[in-house]
């Protein structure tokens, strides 16, 4: 999936009237932000919490980008990420960071679901959300992908009221926006998934070679 990264509104622009978040539901109300306004709002990103797995001091850091609605990045987290964390993030070699990219609004939606009940359950979320990709991105309209992306939520033990406060959080929505901006265009994203390696910028690839270039990292 590859798509250059500009703009905030280009990133989650929503194509019919100008607007880049809009949740349309009969049990709440529209959340309707202009892609002006989120261009022209001061945003302190320091507040997004980053996610992160793995021993703090490891000696090699991987920083993943990715977008929950990339094909390439379910594929990557039902297969090579698994493998990655059984043979080096859990034994303590490898810091693994998640960072979202939102080349789309269905993306973000995804994000604040994953993001709802906090760093503790954000990558078990993250799996399933992967899992059902196929699911959730295809289930047609707006409103009736939310409402597969508020099934998950439900799924892993989010309350109801919650799970809608997270979804029209317009603060959080245009912070996530301007968070992801602001890592692309330093990190140069423009295809996911992509990776940083202790500051270096790698593709993907097969886990047979990721794991060359990890081992290649601890054994420098």
């Amino acid at each position: 999936m590859s798509r250059i990264a500009t703009v905030i509104c280009a990133a989650v622009a929503v194509a019919a009237g100008g607007y880049w978040l809009s949740l349309s539901n009969s049990n709440s109300s529209n959340l309707l932000v202009s892609t002006a306004e989120a261009q022209e709002a001061e945003i302190d990103t320091s507040t997004v919490i980053e996610m992160v797995q793995g021993a703090e001091d490891a000696p090699v850091e991987i920083i993943e980008y990715a977008s929950f609605t990339c094909p390439h990045c379910a594929s990557f987290h039902q297969g090579a990420y698994k493998q990655l964390k059984k043979d080096f993030i859990d034994t303590g070699k490898v810091k693994f960071t998640y960072r979202e990219v939102y080349f789309d609004r269905y993306g973000l939606w995804a994000s604040m679901v994953a993001r709802c009940a906090g760093p503790e359950k954000f990558f078990g979320l993250t799996d399933v959300i992967y899992e059902k990709q196929s699911e959730w991105t295809r289930a047609g309209g707006p409103a009736e992908i939310v409402d597969e992306l508020r099934k998950i939520g439900r799924l892993a033990g989010i309350d109801g009221d919650q799970l809608e406060a997270c979804l029209q959080d317009g603060t959080k929505a245009r912070t996530l926006a301007a968070w992801y901006q602001e890592n692309a265009e330093r990190d140069g994203i423009q295809a996911t998934p992509s990776f940083i390696v202790n500051g270096k910028k790698v593709d993907n690839q097969s886990y047979t070679d990721f794991k060359k270039l990890i081992e290649a990292e601890l054994g420098s």
